[in-house]
């Protein structure tokens, strides 16, 4: 009922027409009463526990999130479910070892704030520990941030961001509002036709230290935002696909040449196995890091890093078959092809690229080794 009564209400407030913008205006971003519906329909709960206001619908949040995430995808719909969630993921994360953020929570459960992550930085690649925005301790307590952060999701919508700054004491996040003194929101040209992204500029803005999320030098929260981040996005790339995949199919069935439909063809069936297996295997993949993120295994970075590289190079494969499929009317404005197109492009580049995470896999695959010959050699020495 939860997914169905979300698939309904993306229908009614956020058909593919809308996005599309026959009159080919810029996206000015998402309707913020829509935006509270959506928080009302329980969108910005599932991460947060119960003590604290939140519920899922599984008892495994992030499960939901991604299922959730899979429908909005299938429409390639705007809102604020990917930003809003990641921060809520660090603001739970990091509740009960740093500053009290209870209030601010609530906030974004109910869809009266909207808050982002303002972790990229220009002409840097992925890099969230290590951030070129300075967070320096002020006289009296508190911090003063300067520098810049990029490819920030509906900036211009948020009231607030939560910033990768670094300090004396390691990388710290803070919650910056986006009204503060100092801080000067732009806008970014945006591939995705659905999604506004924008600069930030922070120069000389004054926070107190209740604003940090966590403690300084925390690398637990960021890798928990990090993991969330990416299932998300796998999940609502998986919905696009599943969309395109059963649209190209039809039309297949629907296109006729030489008196026979196109889909009759050998060369195409092989083709739309080969197609099929890739959105399964991107789906199974995705499925599995959402589990694991879930239930919090050892092994959730490595999935999330997997189905971030597998995904995010097979949906580029899977969409361009489609549009060839289509032949020319794949690539014009009026087909919906190129709006599913952007938005899998512009998400195989944002919190890391493919190869970005084949690097984090091998770290990862080294320190795991490092970490089994520590332990064979600290039992060895203990042996009698």
């Amino acid at each position: 009922m939860f997914l169905a009564t979300a698939k309904e209400f993306l229908a009614k407030e956020y058909p593919l027409d809308r996005i599309r913008r026959p009159d080919g205006g810029e996206f000015a971003g998402f309707d913020r009463a829509w935006w509270t519906s959506a928080a009302d329909l329980g969108w910005t709960a599932l991460l947060v526990p119960e003590e604290l206001g939140g519920g899922t619908i599984s008892d495994d949040g992030t499960r939901d999130l991604a299922l959730l995430a899979e429908q909005l995808g299938a429409g390639v719909a705007p809102g604020a479910l990917l930003p809003t969630n990641v921060v809520l993921a660090g603001l739970v994360a990091a509740h009960g070892t740093g500053p009290d953020h209870t209030d601010t929570i609530g906030s974004l459960m109910s869809g009266e704030s909207i808050a982002t992550w303002a972790v990229y930085e220009p002409g840097a690649p992925w890099s969230p520990h290590r951030p070129g925005v300075t967070a320096t301790p002020v006289d009296g307590g508190g911090f003063r941030i300067d520098g810049t952060k990029d490819r920030v999701e509906a900036a211009s919508q948020a009231d607030l961001l939560l910033v990768t700054a670094a300090t004396p004491d390691g990388t710290v996040q803070i919650l910056v509002p986006a009204t503060a003194e100092g801080v000067a929101v732009a806008p970014q040209w945006s591939l995705d036709l659905a999604r506004a992204f924008g600069t930030v500029r922070f120069d000389g803005v004054r926070v107190d230290a209740g604003a940090v999320v966590g403690r300084p030098g925390d690398a637990d929260v960021i890798e928990r935002q990090l993991q969330t981040a990416l299932v998300v996005q796998c999940a609502e790339v998986c919905g696009g696909l599943t969309t395109m995949f059963d649209t190209t199919v039809q039309w297949a069935f629907d296109r006729y040449s030489f008196g026979r439909p196109i889909a009759s063809y050998q060369a195409l069936k092989h083709r739309f196995a080969d197609m099929r297996t890739w959105l399964e295997a991107c789906r199974a993949i995705t499925e599995a890091a959402a589990a694991a993120v879930g239930q919090r295994t050892d092994e959730a970075p490595q999935l999330v890093s997997a189905a971030k590289v597998f995904v995010g190079e097979r949906a580029l494969r899977i969409l361009q078959d489609c549009v060839q499929i289509h032949g020319g009317i794949g690539v014009t404005w009026e087909h919906d092809l190129h709006l599913f197109l952007r938005r899998a492009t512009v998400d195989q580049s944002l919190y890391g690229t493919p190869d970005d995470h084949r690097r984090r896999l091998a770290d990862l695959a080294d320190a795991a080794e490092h970490a089994e010959s520590a332990v064979s050699a600290a039992l060895r020495e203990a042996a009698p």
